[in-house]
């Protein structure tokens, strides 16, 4: 049976695992290539499969249909031009082409909400994963016109320690980590706001600030996202906005009880639960966002947007 031949610069990171091991296990994908530079030559075991990375300079890139490019934020821009240069099609997991951040007019990959746009591009900018997380809670809202105008909109959102990348650092030690619970980006000042805010207007924000606390979990994956928004009026049945609008979507949950990270980990998922908040003066809605930050809020959005430009099943080779 034939199989698309897909490559992956940027191999040896959490992402870039995660995504070898997702291509390993999709019926219709093959992995041709995976680099790694600081790892070239090495061997490493993916499913059932052995791999070898390649120096991303050595990378065959004419002899993928996909490439995915999970390269540091600043470094990818250069090599998803080498890929479209060799006749690959794109789906980029750093910001370089984000809305908000990065340049160029590839089509945003949250695809619950952006799915017309993806299957004719050339290249796909993947979401962050906490937008992923926040941006499919507020979509419904945001659409609907019931977010107050010139409200902010507050975020409360903890990621497991994979979110914070490969890269060895002292404060991200075992030691430093377990059995303790902070924030970090304080200020509102996080690298994800930017591609947050552009999207919300794009969504419908109607002059609405967006304040974004992210918190370290001792965890090694999965984001869970308190949000707190103003609305124009409360409705007998808080989630049926949400259930109308995500209606037969496979890859969207929404629960009356709070979800829990043990709900969405290693799988391709976002749960949702809509409470309305008591003892305020405002009509006020909690929103509770769970996704895994590896597979729906990165590899595995990856790899639905990859099918959709294949023209596959949009959930081949995703665990539901």
């Amino acid at each position: 049976m034939y199989k698309v031949p897909v490559g992956v610069l940027g191999a040896s990171g959490y992402a870039g695992r995660e995504l070898c091991g997702l291509i390993a296990r999709h019926p219709k994908l093959e992995l041709v290539f995976a680099s790694a530079n600081e790892q070239r030559g090495q061997r490493t075991r993916i499913g059932a499969a052995e791999v070898t990375y390649v120096a991303t300079e050595d990378a065959p890139l004419n002899k993928a249909e996909i490439v995915f490019t999970a390269l540091p934020h600043g470094a990818s821009a250069q090599w998803v031009g080498n890929a479209r240069a060799s006749g690959a099609r794109v789906v980029d997991l750093s910001s370089d082409f984000r809305p908000g951040v990065g340049e160029g007019e590839a089509p945003y990959g949250l695809t619950e909400l952006m799915r017309a746009k993806i299957p004719g591009a050339e290249i796909v900018a993947n979401p962050g994963c906490y937008p992923t997380a926040v941006l499919v809670a507020l979509a419904p809202l945001l659409k609907a016109g019931m977010v107050v105008p010139g409200a902010t909109i507050n975020i409360s959102a903890a990621s497991g320690v994979t979110g914070a990348g490969y890269s060895a650092r002292p404060d991200l030690l075992f030691a430093e980590v377990s059995e303790d619970f902070r924030a970090y980006a304080v200020g509102n000042e996080h690298r994800h706001l930017a591609e947050m805010q552009a999207v919300a207007k794009e969504l419908g924000a109607r002059d609405n600030d967006i304040l974004f606390t992210p918190h370290l979990l001792p965890v090694a994956r999965g984001i869970l996202a308190t949000i707190t928004v103003s609305v124009n009026e409360h409705t007998d049945d808080q989630s049926a906005l949400w259930r109308g609008f995500y209606r037969g979507e496979p890859f969207i949950e929404i629960f009356d009880q709070p979800p829990a990270l043990r709900d969405v980990v290693r799988r391709n998922v976002v749960r949702l639960s809509v409470t309305k908040a008591a003892n305020v003066r405002q009509p006020t809605l909690i929103i509770i966002s769970a996704i895994d930050n590896l597979m729906k809020g990165a590899s595995g959005q990856a790899v639905q947007n990859a099918n959709l430009l294949l023209g596959l099943n949009e959930q081949a080779g995703l665990p539901v």
